[in-house]
């Protein structure tokens, strides 16, 4: 019998809004169980000698530098726009909060 119970099971299913026939949660029992046993094996590994690391690649911010330029005055960007409002886009109210 597995160390994961079939309750166990159950409860994750109903946690998860997930209903399972009484087969489905003997099988899933045994089946998670020998999922969580191969996890563990991972722990068991030597890895002493290996550098914890975030990303197997090194990574390497490719942006462009920020730089101060040249853009629209609020007038020019709101020229176009349907509707403005104290030099902001002016839009439908969606939501009935304040």
């Amino acid at each position: 019998m597995s160390d994961l119970s079939r309750d166990e099971v159950a409860h994750v299913a109903m946690l998860a809004r997930i209903q399972l026939t009484d087969d489905e949660l003997d099988r899933l029992a045994d089946q998670l169980d020998q999922i969580v046993g191969f996890v563990a094996t991972v722990g068991d590994l030597a890895t002493d000698d290996i550098t914890p690391m975030s990303h197997p690649l090194p990574l390497e911010n490719i942006t462009r530098p920020d730089e101060v330029r040249q853009s629209l005055t609020p007038e020019e960007a709101l020229a176009a726009a349907p509707k403005a409002q104290a030099e902001r886009f002016a839009v439908p109210r969606i939501l009935d909060e304040d």
